[in-house]
Parts: C-alpha cells; structure tokens; sequence
C-alpha cells in the first residue's frame, strides 16, 4: 500500500538512494501514530528488494506483492533484515517498558554474517525512544562504526530526548501530522467496510495521526461524538442523557469505548475553550483543567465507570451555560 501524505519524506530518501547519497542511519522524527514505523518498514524492503533484484519500477517507495523480498519481509523471515520493538512479557500481554540492552547485543549476530540476498541489512528500531540508557550506548557503538551495506531506520516520537551523540550520526526526516483529506483516505483504505460517518470521527479523533485513529476503530465514535455533542449544546435539564451515557459506558465489557470517552470530553472542552475568550474562556479552561485530571486518572486509579462518565458529561453540559 503507498505512504499517503509523506510525499517530501520518500522523496528525500528516494532521491538519496538513487543518486548514491545514503546515509547509513537515518531518524524518523514526528508525533506519534502519522506512519513513521511504515515508512521505515516500505523503505527497508525497498531498498532490499532493489538491492536482491529484480530492481523496483514503481513510484514512492511501493514494491510489488509479487517480489520475493516482499513476500519474506511481509511473512517476517528476511534474514538481512531486523526490527526490533518492546517486547511482550512472559506472563502478561504486556510490553515490557523499555528495549533492552541484550536486543541491541542481539544485532552483532545479524552483523557478524554476510548478508544473503545482497549487499544489504536493514534494521528498524521502534521506538529509539524505548531504549533503555545502556542500549542507547551500545546502539552508538554501532551508529559510530556502522556495520558496511548497513541501513539503520529510528523511529522516534520524542527526538530532543535521545542523546545528542545519536541524533548527530542520524540523518534526520521530519514527519508531520496528516490532513484530513489524507486521514480519510488512509483510514478508508484500513476500514474499507466502515461507514462515512464513522471514518469521519476517527479523522476527528486521530487529530493527524492515523494510527492513533486506528485505535478507536470499531466503537462507534461517531455515535459517542453525537452524544457529547448534545450535552454541550444542549445541556441535560433532567439528567437523563448524562444516566443513559454513564449506564452505557460504566462496564468492564466496554472498557476500550469508556476509555475512548475519557478522551474525547477533555478534547471536546478544549475545542469549545478556542473559540472564547473572556470570563467564558477561563471558565471554560478551568472546566478543560478539572476534566483532563480526572479522565487522566480514572482508570490508573480505578475510579468507578459509571461515576465517572456521569461527571465528566456534567462537566460538558456547563459548556451550555457559559
């Protein structure tokens, strides 16, 4: 599938591999969830495939299904090639917190053989963030005697974090957030059975970050968007918007879509808090403030759903009052 609204990013790369300008570590910096992990992902198995033959024809950084690289990077067996992320605890579901300085150790196996397709490795790094202290050391060992034909791709969310002595052996790519024109269309093309409607909230939602969206597909954020919508142009006189919302969310079985709703009321104060100014934005900033406290919280502290809910859409319905 082709990156849609990095158009300047895969030209930069693009042009820098063709004319023979490649850098060997390049830094994928940007908010997270706008498609920085599947640039790295599409620019390795490109520069794989072209490296393997036969070479690549096809705009962007797109690679046809049909190429065999493609189908041993899709299928996660490409020797020359190794990304690592956190990785899941034995006894939980859970990521552990950090990478961990063995992953990075684990490279110099990958490093220590001669690539078997062609002259090229690539490893991704998702997020360089993630590293613990001594794995960012010794991942600069190897940024500073980079291992030859070796491509290193750094996905970062947070970049003025890294150490300096890293971010200077980068070459550095900026990500942006999407338009909403581009959200939509990625969003269409992962959702392709979910209604306008629907795709339109999680543009909404996805605030330029289509893997943030993503992470709210199939709740129905439209339909909690038209329910938060009337609290605050309405308000609730008689509370019963505010009983059925908090009854429809105030259970375990509906955890992600309550967690979605902790989300989406401080962001919605937010929104109205930009268009006043006055006693009506302080009031409304304070409301923001209190709001993003509590729905920060909740769920750390286990705060009662239902309890929750019916505070937070009070706190909404005082939008129609100031």
């Amino acid at each position: 599938m082709a990156l849609i609204g990095h158009d300047a990013q895969i030209a930069a790369f693009r042009d820098a591999a063709l004319s023979d300008r490649l850098h060997h570590a390049w830094l994928l910096a940007g908010p997270e969830g706008v498609g920085k992990a599947s640039f790295a992902m599409q620019a390795a198995t490109w520069l794989l495939a072209n490296a393997a033959g036969p070479a690549v024809h096809l705009p962007g950084l797109e690679v046809p299904e049909t190429h065999h690289i493609a189908n041993f990077v899709g299928q996660g067996t490409h020797p020359d090639l190794r990304v690592l992320t956190r990785l899941a605890r034995e006894k939980t579901d859970d990521l552990a917190r950090s990478i961990s300085i063995d992953q990075v150790r684990g490279l110099q196996s990958l490093f220590a053989t001669t690539p078997s397709f062609s002259h090229r490795r690539v490893v991704i790094i998702d997020a360089i963030d993630d590293l613990e202290r001594p794995a960012a050391n010794a991942l600069l060992k190897n940024l500073e005697e980079p291992p030859a034909g070796t491509t290193f791709f750094l996905v970062s969310h947070a970049v003025g974090k890294l150490l300096p002595t890293i971010r200077s052996r980068c070459r550095m790519l900026r990500f942006g957030r999407l338009s909403t024109a581009a959200m939509t269309t990625v969003l269409q093309g992962e959702l392709p059975e979910e209604p306008y409607d629907e795709i339109a909230a999680l543009a909404r939602v996805g605030e330029g970050a289509p893997g943030r969206a993503l992470k709210f597909a199939g709740l129905d954020i439209a339909a909690l968007d038209i329910a938060i919508e009337r609290l605050v142009e309405e308000g609730d006189p008689t509370n019963a918007h505010r009983a059925a919302l908090a009854k429809q969310l105030g259970t375990k079985a509906v955890q992600a879509r309550y967690e979605a709703f902790l989300e989406r009321a401080p962001a919605r104060i937010a929104a109205e808090a930009k268009r006043r100014s006055g006693a009506s934005l302080k009031s409304a900033i304070d409301l923001w403030e209190r709001a993003r406290r509590i729905s920060g919280g909740a769920v750390h502290l286990s705060l009662d759903q239902q309890t929750t809910v019916f505070e937070l859409a009070t706190m909404l319905t005082r939008l129609a009052k100031v």
